[in-house]
């Protein structure tokens, strides 16, 4: 297995909660960074890398992908606009912003002869309901939401490009990641979002009885994945890669993980099912291990102490620990 060195990594929603993981990782190797969002940050990245980190400002629905592209060697594509209820309420602007714009980026990249490109894709969404549990890269795409449904047209369409074009597209079908940093206002991260109403005293909402069970990874996990995911070059044929923790976790042991870790019940209020909701998913991250020798370095308690130290000292990121740029990660459970 082969790393690369030394190459001018692009990510495209760099401002967000994986991005600003991501783009630590790179820059810790001594690779350079540009950070392409719609305005700068609201924080700084640590000491030891900030001097390899760019930034620069782009509305991706009217980039110019030529002058982005310029001089960029690995793409990280983790812009994207909508939540899974945003998109349900507009189905039609949520294909037009997200996958036109993943289209713009391939069109160039097709048109300048090739380039590498890393799609942080949904692997809960396009999945829809599952037929095998834990569930494999090889099931069906069948989302039963639009947000799972664009991004599932966006992994068609980097595929087509593999096949038709010969571009290096990768694909990460990510979890339900959480920890330091994640956005709130999105409405997205169970974990996060049950951890700060805890925090702050907060009724916690759950729909349905609690036993929904998804596969929550920690954010340094998912970072140290993706970044293998662009720095490896043998991939074996390989491009779509499931990132996940492979243990399904109920809400129910969310909220039971988080009482013993505060010492104390908390406020929980129970609601009507959702129809949309899927009652289990689970990731299969075998291959992910196998071809790039990735496995999630935290396990779920582990991962939430690290999120409950992290936000009481008010981090933006998390300490990103489980990342060996020459060899794989230890797996631990």
């Amino acid at each position: 297995m082969s790393i690369a060195t030394r190459r001018h990594h692009l990510i495209l929603g760099g401002g967000g909660f994986i991005g600003r993981h991501v783009a630590v990782l790179p820059a810790s190797m001594g690779h350079r960074v540009t950070i392409a969002d719609r305005k700068m940050p609201p924080y700084h990245f640590p000491p030891n890398v900030a001097e390899l980190i760019g930034f620069t400002s782009v509305d991706l629905t009217a980039a110019d992908w030529e002058k982005l592209l310029d001089g960029v060697d690995v793409v990280h594509h983790y812009a994207w606009s909508s939540i899974p209820a945003s998109a349900n309420a507009n189905p039609a602007g949520d294909l037009l912003v997200n996958v036109g714009a993943t289209l713009g980026l391939l069109d160039e990249l097709r048109r300048r002869g090739g380039g590498r490109v890393v799609f942080s894709s949904s692997g809960g969404t396009v999945y829809g309901k599952l037929r095998s549990v834990p569930v494999g890269e090889d099931h069906p795409l069948a989302p039963i939401t639009a947000y799972g449904a664009g991004k599932a047209a966006a992994e068609l369409y980097l595929e087509l490009y593999r096949v038709m074009h010969g571009l290096d597209c990768r694909i990460a079908r990510i979890a339900n990641p959480y920890g330091a940093g994640q956005d709130l206002s999105r409405g997205q991260g169970a974990v996060t979002t049950f951890l700060h109403h805890a925090l702050s005293g907060e009724q916690i909402v759950i729909w349905g009885d609690g036993e929904v069970v998804r596969d929550y990874v920690h954010i340094s996990d998912v970072a140290s994945c993706l970044v293998r995911m662009a720095c490896v070059d043998d991939i074996k044929g390989e491009f779509v890669f499931n990132v996940g923790s492979g243990i399904g976790i109920s809400l129910n042991e969310i909220v039971f993980e988080l009482e013993a870790r505060l010492g104390r019940p908390l406020d929980v209020a129970r609601t009507n099912v959702r129809a949309f909701d899927v009652p289990v998913s689970v990731l299969d991250i075998e291959r992910a291990h196998r071809v790039l020798g990735w496995s999630p370095h935290l396990t779920f308690a582990e991962g939430l102490t690290r999120t409950l130290a992290d936000l009481a000292v008010g981090r933006a990121f998390s300490m990103l620990d489980g990342f060996d740029a020459a060899g794989p990660t230890s797996a631990r459970r």
